[in-house]
């Protein structure tokens, strides 16, 4: 039984508040210290990080160093790029967020100069290469979202290491579908080889879940299916060619990955303004000297002498 937490003078005259963004509930200052901490033998090098951040509608994927004014953003890449590649629907689900980390992995290595350097494809082998030079090292930052089996913050990881980056890891994490008849299927992942992990991890990767469940749904009842996925449908977008889309995508992010340049920044924001403006009108917040003009008028009608 712990004691009871009496709140007097002593109490509030030595409470320390936390940090704004703790109370916000926004950063875990326990997992940033780690991260961004830098052996002494080291002083001065850059301590690069992965962030990968899921929302409801696209994945973010940037590379982050810490510096002693604040953080600095290297590289970004958005999952909402990736109609550029050809994946124009379900761009913010697990294929979404493999290949949103390779075009952050790759933009950021042909920006360093890297690119020519560490020229990776996708395959079902678990590469582990000790002869050539070291690639990048960047560390995983995934924030406040819960590291489960199978996250799409690992899915941005495996897209960024198949892209050339070093990032530490352990393949158990990922996502992988074994065979029913699979004598490893009901094993502990640390006891399954990790070849077979990352083969069993390109079922996800290249939208095989997606489509299984698309031909399911459209087997059960085509009415969900033309609800459900209605966009696919207009689109012309079927299970079958899900893979394809994928394939070609990866490649086409290895060929040029390079952000798109905006000629005309202010027009492109005024554009995006009118693009996302609110539907319903909006009525426009006035100013003290408006708010008193309109007391005024009302307490002259009712007779009453106006506010100064």
């Amino acid at each position: 039984m712990s004691a009871k937490l009496v709140k007097n003078a002593g109490y509030f005259s030595r409470f320390q508040t936390k940090f704004r963004r703790r109370r916000e509930a926004k950063t875990d200052y326990v997992q940033r210290t780690q991260l961004i901490q830098q052996d002494k033998t080291k002083y001065g090098a850059a301590k690069y990080r992965l962030v990968a951040r899921i929302t409801n509608t696209k994945v973010i994927a940037q590379i982050v160093v810490a510096e002693l004014t604040g953080d600095k953003t290297v590289c970004q890449a958005l999952s909402t790029e990736l109609p550029k590649y050809g994946i124009k629907l379900g761009l913010s689900n697990y294929p979404a967020a493999y290949a949103t980390g390779l075009l952050v992995a790759r933009r950021f290595l042909t920006q360093m100069k890297l690119a020519d350097v560490f020229k990776t494809e996708i395959t079902e082998e678990y590469l582990n290469d000790e002869e050539n030079r070291r690639p990048f090292k960047v560390i995983l930052d995934v924030g406040l979202a819960r590291t489960t089996t199978g996250a799409k913050v690992f899915s941005v990881m495996k897209g960024a290491v198949d892209g050339g980056l070093f990032i530490p890891h352990n393949v158990c994490r990922l996502a992988c579908k074994f065979d029913k008849k699979d004598k490893d299927a009901g094993k502990d992942r640390k006891d399954v080889p990790a070849e077979k992990i990352v083969k069993g991890n390109q079922y996800y990767i290249l939208g095989g879940a997606v489509a299984d469940y698309m031909r399911k749904l459209k087997k059960e009842s085509e009415e969900k299916y033309n609800k459900q996925f209605s966009r696919y449908v207009k689109a012309g977008i079927t299970a079958d060619s899900l893979e394809k889309i994928y394939k070609d995508a990866h490649a086409a992010i290895r060929k040029n990955p390079a952000a798109t340049v905006i000629a005309d920044k202010k027009k492109h924001a005024e554009e995006m303004k009118q693009k996302h403006a609110p539907k319903k009108p909006q009525t426009k917040k006035l100013s003290f000297e408006e708010k008193r003009k309109i007391l005024n008028e009302h307490l002259a009608a009712a007779g009453l002498p106006p506010r100064k």
